[in-house]
């Protein structure tokens, strides 16, 4: 099933409601737990999985050092010009803005955040800070640099900085009603990036004409994609960029048979939706046919577990059961948590199955992170279940919500194995 074009003039938008009931939350955090500001930690254009909470709070571009007292509007710390130059842009065009001119600085050094702390009277306050916490999968030991956290913390001793950056991802995971459209438009363009691959691939054809085929359509419609994982072959099993991005040699030419395994990451206003669409060239091997079907067994029993009171553990280990099962290998988790990241299902390890795989260290079993955290309808995930048997991996998947009732599958597209035209 092929879905129609986006159209360009339902583009969904953030009301100042929204940024209201953002704040009221954040003000209501800190209430509860005695704090005086939060320091939101932004990392700016940092490809699939950018540690973003700053964007967050401002509606605007990612990449600046929050400050948001509990008693007043939040100030941003801006690291270049160009930030303001933005900001006075979006102005001139009329768009409506989270944070007035007056409430950016320049510069967005560790001295330039103790100062701007103590210009606020909060250089002795309870301060929660959001980026010293694991983010999976970028920073597992958190983004926030150790010469910048030192400085800080020696320039500021009576400070009581206190790490809330799970606490804080817990409450904004259950979506507004306006940014579930925003999702919802990231996963209509998400999917449509996926069919013009479905279209595209054939024997003969550049890998590089069917990434560029995706990331157009992206584009077109007004979305970003920082890049896509694409990998093809007749037993694919890489994740990540296309290798002729970062390792100089020609782009393949497919062939009959082959499989071609991708991630696409649709971002926009914000909001990330990620499709895992895996597309059969003509006959490909049994064993990939085989792996697909467990692939949609996991998908279904996610479908089946994800419903509002259960845990994220409960869905994840009912996601791995099947593969499990038939004692698959796994290229990543089954399934994690989108807007923001932070959820992981547990990834059981184990040496790489397919030809050669022994060659290679050994992967430890990770744990699920948040396995204890209860559902609650609005929050969204990436189900992407892989089923590794010998040489063969398969991964399917997309975005699906919590509902009321039942889960709302955004990108049913590739929820199964696709087969290009």
């Amino acid at each position: 099933m092929m879905f129609p074009p986006v159209q360009r003039t339902s583009v969904p938008v953030y009301s100042l409601a929204e940024r209201d009931r953002r704040w009221n939350l954040a003000r209501g955090f800190m209430d509860a737990g005695g704090l005086d500001a939060l320091v939101v930690f932004g990392e700016g254009d940092a490809g699939p999985a950018p540690f973003a909470f700053d964007s967050w709070f401002t509606n605007d571009r990612p990449g600046v050092l929050l400050v948001f007292p509990r008693d007043r509007t939040p100030t941003a710390l801006v690291p270049i010009p160009t930030f303001l130059f933005d900001h006075r842009e979006a102005v001139h065009r009329g768009d409506e803005l989270w944070l007035a001119a007056n409430d950016l600085r320049l510069g967005r050094q560790s001295h330039q955040l103790v100062q701007t702390l103590k210009d606020l009277g909060l250089g002795s306050g309870s301060i929660g800070i959001m980026g010293l916490d694991p983010y999976l999968p970028a920073h597992p030991e958190g983004r926030i640099p150790y010469p910048f956290w030192d400085t800080v913390l020696t320039r500021l001793p009576g400070a009581d900085f206190r790490n809330v950056g799970h606490a804080f991802a817990r409450l904004m995971m259950p979506l507004s009603d306006e940014e579930i459209a925003v999702v919802r438009h990231a996963a209509r363009i998400g999917d449509a990036m996926a069919a013009a691959m479905v279209a595209t691939a054939a024997p003969g054809i550049s890998e590089a004409d069917v990434f560029a085929a995706a990331m157009a359509t992206a584009y077109r419609h007004g979305a970003l994609a920082p890049h896509m994982h694409f990998c093809s072959g007749p037993a694919p099993s890489a994740s990540g960029q296309p290798t002729w991005g970062y390792r100089p040699q020609a782009p393949r030419i497919l062939r009959e048979g082959d499989l071609i395994a991708t991630e696409i990451f649709s971002t926009f206003g914000g909001r990330q939706t990620q499709h895992q669409a895996a597309i059969a060239i003509g006959e490909v091997h049994p064993t990939i046919e085989h792996a697909a079907r467990i692939a949609n067994e996991c998908y279904a029993a996610g479908l089946a577990t994800l419903r509002a009171g259960a845990t994220f553990g409960d869905v994840s280990e009912a996601m791995l059961a099947p593969a499990e099962g038939v004692g698959a290998w796994f290229r990543g988790p089954q399934i994690h948590g989108l807007n923001p990241y932070g959820a992981f299902s547990r990834i059981p390890g184990g040496p790489i199955q397919a030809a050669g795989g022994d060659r290679y260290p050994i992967a430890a079993p990770r744990p699920a992170t948040l396995a204890d955290m209860t559902l609650e309808p609005g929050m969204s995930f990436a189900f992407e279940p892989s089923c590794g048997i010998g040489d063969h991996m398969v991964t399917i998947g997309g975005t699906v919500l919590v509902g009321e009732d039942e889960p709302v599958e955004l990108s049913p597209l590739t929820a199964r194995l696709l087969r290009a035209v």
